[in-house]
C-alpha cells in the first residue's frame, strides 16, 4: 500500500534548516548529542552538549519538526536530560556564578 502521508514543505525547510543548524555545532564541538524537550504551544527545545562539553539549543515551532531535524543530522538523542547527560555538560564561571547568584542574591527573609 502506498504511504499516503502529507508532507509540509514548510515544515521540511525549517527542519532541514535546524538540522544545518546542529550539524554545524556538532562539527565546531566534537560531536553533539541532544534532547528535545517539549515546550507546549510554543513547539520544542533542542538542548545540544558538545563532545567538548559546550551546549547550547535551538528552537523548534513543533516536536515532529524537532525530532525530524536531529534525525536528519544524525545525532544521538536522549530521552531525557538525566544525571549521565547532563555529566557532559561543561559548566564555566559564568554559569557558576549565575547559579550562585540565584542562591546568594535571591530576596531576603528579612
Amino acid at each position: 500500500m502506498a504511504d499516503t502521508q502529507q508532507v509540509d514543505p514548510k515544515a521540511e525547510q525549517k527542519a532541514a534548516r535546524l538540522a544545518k543548524q546542529i550539524s554545524g555545532f556538532a562539527t565546531a564541538h566534537g560531536g553533539a548529542e541532544g534532547q528535545v524537550a517539549y515546550l507546549g504551544q510554543r513547539g520544542a527545545r533542542i538542548v545540544l552538549v558538545g563532545g567538548d562539553g559546550d551546549w547550547g539549543d535551538v528552537f523548534a515551532p513543533s516536536v515532529e519538526i524537532a525530532e525530524k531535524a536531529v534525525e536528519k543530522a544524525g545525532i544521538t538523542v536522549h530521552e531525557n536530560f538525566d544525571g549521565a547527560f547532563a555529566a557532559k555538560v561543561r559548566t564555566g564561571p559564568y554559569e557558576w556564578s549565575r547559579m550562585a547568584g540565584i542562591q546568594v542574591g535571591g530576596p531576603s527573609n528579612g
